[in-house]
């Protein structure tokens, strides 16, 4: 996908500019709520009308104000998953999905509606009504629906917001799963750090109606270090643990990992950076479950924080200190180091 955006549009005091350009296939719009994101897409989707300004989409114009050019929400074939499904209450789970499909033109029908189905798990739904559906169903079922639209672009408007957090993360592994299967640009709509690292490769930042960075999810979530209270979140996947003296051994290329919870098949968990211990030297009785001899490889300061990125065996971890720690630590890129980490320290997603 090659985007570029230059937008203006005023509501009363608030002012959104953005100005950008994408070659990304899976970019992120990542922003506090009130800073212009779903104005944004709703823009470039055509359900709102700019106040100036110009949008292509590979090589051709969706919107010129000075050419006069708007095309219709039809014509751009563009599709949109809101953060409330939406789904048409009068039809089962089979119609609302192939709603968008028996409207796409044949030559445009790219997408296998039994392969999509089989992706998002969605057999057993097909006959239901969606209002028997819970809502991490009724997502997977909006989001079948406008993939099989064979759209050009997909645009998710915060799709897992309505969502708790335990429905939020059984969503994510249905979500990437049909981006990788079906190679469809997207834009997705988020304020959540950890929702841009699983589910982008690019991240606009908007900040109160304006473009302020655009970079990897990797970089914004080491900005946002210094910025929240439980500094850089790891993401860790693990699978298939073994249970050991009521906690959960996880096998973690080359080194093991015990958490407290746990459970059959993959995982994932988050491990903030404040909650990994430090040492030069080589601890002896701890109480934490976990010791991982490490090699420091870099380091990077946020507001007072700095952040140690470790690799262990394969894998890399961020651990976070203050900076009189750090100096006092005086860790060097290539130094070995130990790293501590109680079993509770580890929150499951899914």
């Amino acid at each position: 996908m090659i985007l570029s955006v230059a937008l203006t549009k005023a509501y009363g005091d608030f002012c959104l500019k953005a100005d950008f350009s994408t070659a990304a296939d899976r970019v992120g719009i990542f922003g506090r709520s009130g800073s212009g994101k779903s104005t944004l897409v709703e823009m470039i989707a055509g359900l709102v009308e700019p106040d100036a300004g110009r949008i292509k989409l590979d090589g051709e114009v969706l919107y010129d104000s000075q050419r006069k050019i708007s095309l219709p929400p039809e014509k751009r074939r563009i599709a949109v998953v809101f953060q409330h499904a939406h789904l048409f209450p009068h039809m089962s789970v089979r119609r609302n999905l192939l709603y968008g499909y028996k409207r796409t033109p044949r030559g445009e029908r790219k997408i296998d509606p039994e392969a999509l189905i089989e992706v998002l798990d969605l057999g057993e739904l097909l006959p239901r009504n969606v209002a028997t559906l819970s809502g991490g169903e009724r997502q997977r079922v909006a989001l079948g629906r406008a993939v099989l639209a064979n759209p050009r672009l997909l645009i998710m408007d915060e799709p897992l917001s309505a969502l708790d957090e335990a429905l939020k993360y059984q969503i994510i592994p249905y979500l990437t799963a049909v981006f990788e299967e079906f190679t469809i640009p997207v834009l997705f709509i988020s304020h959540s750090t950890n929702e841009m690292r699983l589910m982008t490769e690019e991240v606009v930042v908007l900040h109160r109606g304006r473009i302020s960075g655009q970079l990897p999810p990797e970089d914004l979530a080491r900005q946002r270090m210094g910025w929240t209270r439980a500094g850089y979140i790891n993401l860790v996947k693990l699978a298939d643990p073994v249970e050991e003296d009521g906690l959960f051994a996880y096998r973690w290329n080359g080194s093991r990992l015990l958490t407290g919870s746990g459970g059959p098949g993959k995982a994932l968990f988050e491990l903030s950076s404040k909650d990994i211990m430090l040492f030069k030297g080589q601890p002896e009785a701890v109480s934490a479950r976990n010791l991982l001899k490490c090699t420091a490889v870099d380091s990077f300061e946020m507001d007072g924080r700095v952040g140690i990125e470790l690799k262990c065996g394969g894998e890399r971890l961020v651990a976070q200190v203050v900076k009189k720690a750090a100096e006092e630590l005086n860790i060097r890129s290539g130094d070995q180091i130990y790293a501590l980490i109680k079993a509770s320290a580890f929150r499951r997603l899914y």
